[in-house]
């Protein structure tokens, strides 16, 4: 077989099962794998290659099977910076081939894979508005929003990337619902959003220490309303509880507390409320009865839906 000839079609070559079949939490790396397998049977090319695109026995251009071939052997072995080389090589220098739009895809994970997040999103952008019907456009929408995910912050920083990460992952959702990158989109969403609420909940508890409760009451709030199913929405309850009998409402703390106890009869942090309450005098004898019998007392009735807020 002559050099740079494939002894089948890209098409048939190129064969990532794993972008569109993916269940692990690694779709990344399990789609770089199968991608390694579907090109280990096309013979591309002999003999060794420079760091150039250039046939190393002719010295010119490399053919665009042969050029992204290279690139992936280099993606392989870790040299993630030639790679992209190789693949932005084939995008240029024979931009109307198949090869080229498979290049732009693993241009895009190659730079993901150096953490050049910024780079990668920008690749994965083009992938997209270039092909946006492509068998592989879901994986491209999945890599995307993975670029935001990996730069999240911690919550004491500013979240921006977060709220970024979040469309992101809505847009897999929304457009690929019954894929196995909206399965693993839906649980990167749960772990964004109470990053979210964890940022809240940060700069929630320093108001409350500097005794500065409107902007307290407000975040915990926020975290009570926007992120109900987050781990931080008890804790918010409770602290809210803490506020209302600092700043004499106990009316609203006995609400909030009742609330709590609603959602979250066994948390720990129904229990703290309760304490506090009785340590106001807020508890009646027939509260601490039901209490003692392992009931809630002062639940309220729920309305349209079991989040009873006071205000």
């Amino acid at each position: 077989m002559k050099p740079g000839k494939a002894s089948c079609s890209p098409i048939s070559c190129y064969k990532p099962l794993a972008m569109t079949k993916f269940c692990s939490p690694r779709p990344a790396r399990a789609a770089l794998l199968t991608l390694a397998l579907g090109l280990s049977g096309c013979s591309l090319f002999s003999g060794s290659s420079a760091d150039s695109g250039d046939n190393p026995q002719t010295g010119t251009q490399l053919p665009p099977g042969a050029l992204y071939q290279k690139g992936v052997t280099e993606m392989q072995s870790g040299d993630y910076d030639k790679a992209v080389k190789d693949f932005v090589n084939v995008e240029e220098t024979y931009p109307y081939s198949t090869w080229s739009t498979h290049a732009e895809l693993l241009s895009g994970y190659a730079e993901y894979k150096q953490m050049d997040y910024d780079d990668a999103i920008t690749a994965l952008n083009r992938f997209i508005q270039l092909h946006p019907q492509n068998d592989e456009a879901a994986y491209a929408y999945y890599l995307k929003a993975l670029c935001y995910f990996e730069q999240i912050e911690d919550v004491q920083r500013d979240q921006t990337t977060t709220y970024e990460a979040i469309s992101a992952l809505d847009d897999v959702i929304t457009r690929y619902p019954d894929s196995s990158y909206a399965h693993d989109a839906r649980i990167k969403l749960r772990l964004a959003n109470n990053r979210l609420a964890g940022h809240d909940m940060a700069i929630a508890r320093f108001y409350e220490e500097q005794h500065l409760y409107t902007g307290a009451i407000s975040r915990y709030q926020d975290v009570v309303t926007n992120f109900q199913t987050t781990t931080f929405a008890p804790e918010a309850m409770e602290r809210l509880v803490e506020c209302y009998l600092d700043i004499g409402l106990p009316d609203a703390a006995v609400r909030t507390a009742s609330v709590l106890g609603y959602n979250y009869p066994g948390s720990s942090w129904y229990e703290t409320a309760y304490g506090k309450l009785k340590a106001h005098g807020l508890v009646t004898a027939a509260n601490q009865a039901q209490a003692g019998s392992g009931a809630v007392a002062a639940v309220p009735t729920p309305k349209s839906s079991p989040w009873y807020w006071p205000f």
